[in-house]
């Protein structure tokens, strides 16, 4: 019981203070290929959004349009047995619950679980993704 209770509290102190935002980073596909044998990179562009939604976070509505738009981006390139079988792994896998660098909301704390985007946290996101688009210009 006393485990419990300390466990909670932690919870309710992480929750209370403001949560500062991770830097974006992106891994690609994570545990998937990022293309074809031919076409190494074909549908990473489409992982790569996919990652700046998981790392934004949300709501769970959020998270089910980011698995959706994974989807159709891979369907677009040409591969829909591919698009179905990431969106298959990403629903299952991208838990905010699950303790991997790739779950729905890695930008935050972890256990941060479903919950909308406050006005500081928008800020914050605000802030890190014109410094991702700055970078992206210069290369």
């Amino acid at each position: 019981m006393k485990t419990i209770v300390t466990f909670s509290l932690l919870l309710m102190l992480q929750s209370a203070s403001a949560a500062k935002l991770k830097p974006f980073r992106s891994d690609g596909c994570s545990a998937f290929p990022d293309g074809t044998l031919t076409e190494k990179k074909l549908w990473q562009q489409c992982c790569y959004q996919h990652d700046l939604a998981y790392w934004q976070g949300g709501t769970s509505e959020q998270r089910k349009q980011a698995d959706y738009a994974l989807k159709q981006c891979v369907f677009q390139v040409g591969e829909p047995v591919i698009a179905n079988l990431m969106l298959a792994g990403v629903r299952v896998g991208g838990s905010p619950y699950w303790p991997t660098r790739f779950r729905w909301a890695y930008g935050w704390p972890y256990l941060r679980g479903y919950k909308a985007i406050t006005a500081d946290e928008q800020q914050q996101i605000n802030h890190a993704l014109k410094q991702i688009q700055s970078i992206e210009i210069d290369e």
